[in-house]
């Protein structure tokens, strides 16, 4: 006898379509919504064959499946997954339980402008003299990591440090610069390479190094074309080419003012 269809139900199946379209919405911002796809598809195939049609012998496979499903999606997609929880955590709407937990800094206007400046002028004299750079500046997921594949630098942030990393004959100038809060952490370090096919093929390894970082982590990456001179930014899985220095700076400012 099928029980009746209450307010309960009713109430059942909204939070979970309203749970399901928050989930689709930041997996969407995120770039990680094929596997969102994936996963969807999966259930309902799984739901449709075995509860439904009631198939055993599909109904059990799927079912083992679905027991170590979580496990493989770890595996296959770790890197994707790392930035799904990172939109999450840092979503508009839990800002506010972020500013009850975390401890502001205190930074003040000027003391977010002596971090920011030193970089946009060093990217901005770069830019003039089309020598290659690629700087990251560390957000909310610590960059350890990558700063061991380089060689440790641990200094003040300066305009004259950063150029002098990059200058052409530098046996540094080729890997990525690390900077975490008010330190260049580290120099020559080596970064995850993106794979994004929509990446225009005039685009070299630096910015698609700076796309790799900014899809495996939530740091900000800067590039300056060592061809063109341009300045570009690679941010949560996105990639934004030919900015000014005002560009660069409010979005560097914009950066350091969530930490």
């Amino acid at each position: 006898m099928m029980m009746p269809f209450g307010l309960r139900d009713a109430l059942d199946i909204l939070i979970m379509a309203l749970l399901l379209f928050y989930l689709y919405k930041i997996m969407r911002e995120s770039g990680t919504i094929n596997i969102f796809f994936g996963v969807l598809a999966f259930i309902v195939v799984w739901v449709f064959a075995s509860q439904i049609l009631e198939m055993k012998l599909i109904g059990t496979v799927l079912d083992k499946f679905m027991s170590i499903g979580l496990l493989v999606l770890v595996i296959l997609f770790q890197d994707q997954i790392k930035r799904f929880l990172v939109e999450l955590g840092d979503h508009k709407r839990w800002r506010f339980l972020r500013k009850m937990f975390h401890h502001s800094r205190g930074d003040t206007a000027a003391d977010t402008r002596q971090y920011v400046l030193p970089i946009v002028y060093a990217c901005m004299n770069m830019s003039k003299t089309k020598t290659g750079a690629l700087i990251v500046v560390q957000q909310d997921i610590p960059l350890e990591n990558y700063e061991k594949s380089g060689d440790m630098i641990d200094a003040l942030i300066n305009t004259r440090l950063i150029e002098n990393i990059f200058f052409k004959n530098s046996p540094l100038h080729d890997g990525a610069m690390i900077i975490a809060g008010d330190r260049i952490k580290a120099a020559g370090c080596i970064l995850p390479v993106s794979h994004d096919t929509n990446v225009p093929r005039s685009l070299g390894l630096r910015h698609r190094s700076a796309l790799g970082i900014a899809q495996a982590t939530d740091a900000f990456a800067i590039v300056v074309s060592e061809e063109t001179g341009n300045i570009s930014v690679a941010h949560r899985g996105k990639l934004s080419t030919r900015l000014s220095s005002t560009d660069l700076e409010h979005r560097l400012s914009h950066a350091w003012s969530k930490e």
